[in-house]
């Protein structure tokens, strides 16, 4: 047998095993590949957040405060977040959205790898970091777990983070997760808050060109503000129309439509600056009892006793009434000039324009530039010129009073759309004031005021500044007579009379230095005869007069010297308005608060405040008081009040050198009290008693508070007989009288 060797050539075999080393390699190679990626996956995962955290997730958001009829008027929030649900954003949103962010959102897993290729495509062409071709998902991921750096190390994380995401949530939950997570610039967090921040109303209202404008935001929400930036945020609207046109979301006419439409904003108002001392008064409780992170972070829902309209005309009665003090004492002139510290005119900006200016409302203002008959000047956004006419009050010529680069204060008339307003010269020289205005029957404060400027000043004089109160003490005195069973038609000689006292003889006067000889109580309360209410307290004992005041809930150290019963106690308008409110409520003391309700984010009650109540004198006392309180009004010192077509009672009250005025009084319903006075002890000036003073801001309050309400009517004062009311004389000390109305 023959055996014959075919030899297969060299060049062949020779490939073959070229072919086997080339295969053999890649196997290696893959091998090797395979093991380093699931070594990266396992390195990359190790410290990867539990997306099971996600279940129980819930964003930081707004404390909101509301009034008693539901409307937010402040919040508290480290990021402003309203946390909506899918169905609260309008399709048109999440189209919007959609197209420009992620248009495969409802086809992929939580990564789109057709994008992450050419996203790393585009990057190694052009020697960048890793960035781009992240989904809603992904992005998502990034904001809740990870840091916003661009490295391949968080991208991998990313995607790792985003398929688990996927795999446990759907695509509206993940949507509405995102929706209400992102950044959208000044601060608004989620869509929902950032719809109402840019335009005062709820996503779900959302038109096209609106819902077009904040899709585009995410991307770089800074560098596309419509307000900083509103050329750049108009392209950027347009882009995602384009891109929603290219998805069929909209129609070719309807995106000509939306594209033609200019951005207009409706910024919301700051509800802080509607009654910022009350606010800042219940933050402070809040953060006492429940910790700052929950205040701030909580979502907490806090129902106050506040009544937004209340509270506009409370501010505005203020405002306007010192801006009438201002007027009556002339022009001081002494005006901040931004130029003279260095500042240029086109740099500047005010605090006060941090919110956009109120017709009526006070704010500060730039001048830009002046001729001797104009002076033009910057509110923020707006301008507006002032007159010879405009600043006549001050009986200057323009040219003498204003100056380029001079900070001035302002009251603004009118808003015109293009920008010029009209507005007049005020004057804010220092004076300040508060007001308080409290339910008779529930103790809710409705409206409080604790200064000219919260942005110049956060000291709430309402709740913190102790002031003497003058001739609205006498009440205390002539309660405690009442009490011990005399009349308001007693009588009482009113006539010179020293008090002997350890220091020497003291010899006290009324205010306009004349005496009405025998008068009855009555008159002698709302004339406010000074010798009447010093004898009347000497009757009953100075300490059981300051025993009263305490009962109507003074909390004051108040010395037991008489001529305390002048006013020179120093009580806080709050308590002596909240004191005041016993008259009309028949001797009872309903203690004021500011909150009726606290709840969780959940809508869990944490607390629910219900009214303090005590009995402080007979019902009697106080109708017959009410009376005397009523003769104030009607015949006595705050006569200005009696062309009011309401029952009224209240007491006027002026210290010593006109330091303060007070007025403080009450319809059948509500009890309000105003104070004006520098911060320092300073003189108003000559004749500047509570009845001129502070008595027209009371009244410019009242007139809007019971207009278009049944006012009632004060309680009947009950049959009584006369009970002769002793008078004597009695050592006092030597102490100067506290009461300048009448001293």
């Amino acid at each position: 047998m023959k055996i014959i060797y075919q030899h297969l050539p060299s060049v062949e075999i020779a490939g073959r095993k070229l072919v086997g080393n080339v295969l053999f390699g890649l196997l290696v190679l893959l091998s090797a590949a395979v093991g380093t990626a699931i070594g990266l996956l396992l390195v990359y995962s190790t410290d990867l957040p539990q997306v099971e955290e996600l279940e129980r997730y819930r964003p930081s958001s707004v404390t909101e405060l509301y009034d008693g009829q539901g409307r937010v008027i402040g919040t508290f929030a480290l990021q402003r977040r309203v946390i909506a649900s899918y169905d609260d954003y309008p399709q048109v949103l999440r189209n919007a959205l959609i197209s420009i962010e992620d248009k495969d959102f409802y086809r992929h897993s939580g990564i789109n790898i057709s994008r992450i290729v050419g996203a790393a495509y585009r990057d190694i062409e052009s020697g960048g970091r890793v960035q781009g071709a992240s989904t809603l998902t992904m992005q998502l991921a990034r904001n809740l777990f990870l840091s916003p750096d661009r490295s391949f190390y968080r991208k991998v994380q990313e995607a790792l983070l985003a398929i688990q995401i996927e795999r446990r949530f759907t695509k509206p939950q993940i949507f509405t997760l995102y929706a209400n997570q992102i950044f959208l610039g000044h601060g608004a967090y989620g869509f929902e808050a950032a719809s109402e921040f840019y335009f005062s109303k709820p996503a779900r209202q959302l038109k096209l060109e609106e819902a077009a404008l904040l899709a585009g935001l995410p991307k770089a929400p800074q560098y596309y503000s419509p307000i900083n930036h509103p050329e750049r945020a108009l392209k950027r609207r347009n882009l995602v129309l384009n891109a929603m046109l290219e998805d069929g979301k909209i129609t070719a006419v309807q995106a000509a439509d939306a594209k033609s439409k200019p951005i207009l904003l409706d910024l919301q108002k700051d509800p802080n600056s509607l009654a910022p001392h009350y606010v800042e008064e219940i933050r402070r409780y809040l953060e006492a009892k429940y910790g700052s992170d929950q205040v701030h972070e909580g979502g907490l829902r806090v129902y106050t006793s506040l009544d937004m309209n209340l509270q506009k005309s409370a501010r505005q009665a203020l405002l306007d009434g010192l801006a009438a003090y201002e007027r009556r004492h002339g022009w001081h002139g002494k005006l901040l000039n931004v130029i003279a510290q260095g500042q240029k005119l086109d740099k500047y900006e005010d605090p006060d324009w941090d919110a956009e200016p109120e017709i009526d409302g006070y704010m500060h203002a730039l001048v830009t530039q002046t001729s001797p008959s104009a002076a033009e000047i910057r509110i923020g956004q707006h301008t507006a010129a002032l007159s010879q006419a405009d600043v006549a009050w001050t009986k200057l010529k323009l040219p003498e009073i204003l100056h380029p680069g001079d900070i001035v204060y302002i009251k603004v008339l009118s808003l015109d759309a293009g920008g010029k307003s009209r507005v007049i010269l005020e004057q804010d020289s220092g004076t300040e004031g508060a007001l308080v205005a409290i339910d008779n029957t529930t103790g809710e404060i409705k409206a409080m005021v604790g200064g000219r400027d919260f942005n110049l000043s956060k000291f709430n004089r309402a709740t913190q500044a102790l002031r003497q109160v003058g001739s609205s003490f006498k009440p205390y005195v002539y309660t405690a007579v009442i009490d011990q069973g005399g009349s308001p038609d007693d009588t009482i000689l009113d006539a010179p009379v020293t008090f002997q006292t350890a220091s020497g003889p003291y010899s006290p006067h009324n205010y306009d230095a004349k005496f009405e000889g025998t008068i009855t109580l009555r008159r002698a309360l709302a004339q406010s005869r000074n010798i009447p209410a010093l004898k009347l307290a000497d009757r009953v004992g100075i300490k059981t007069v300051i025993e009263y005041a305490h009962r109507f809930g003074i909390t004051s150290n108040i010395p037991a010297y008489l001529p305390v019963a002048l006013g020179s106690a120093e009580i806080t308008p709050l308590e002596q308005t909240a004191a005041f409110s016993v008259f009309p409520n028949d001797g009872v003391r309903v203690a004021p608060r500011y909150i009726t309700k606290v709840t969780d984010y959940e809508g869990r009650i944490l607390e629910e405040d219900f009214s303090d109540i005590k009995d402080v004198v007979s019902s009697r006392t106080a109708r017959v008081m009410t009376s005397m309180l009523r003769e104030v009004v009607l015949h006595g010192t705050a006569v200005a009040a009696a062309k009011m077509p309401y029952p009224l009672a209240g007491k006027t009250g002026t210290t010593n050198d006109f330091t303060d005025a007070w007025f403080v009084g009450f319809s059948p319903a509500l009890t309000c009290g105003v104070w004006i006075g520098y911060d320092e002890k300073k003189s108003l000036g000559e004749k500047e008693t509570g009845s001129r003073a502070a008595l027209p801001i009371w009244m410019q309050f009242m007139t809007v508070a019971l207009a278009g309400k049944d006012p009632g009517e004060f309680q009947p004062v009950p049959d009584q007989g006369n009970t002769a009311v002793a008078q004597k004389k009695v050592d006092t000390q030597d102490v100067a009288p506290g009461d300048g109305e009448t001293h």
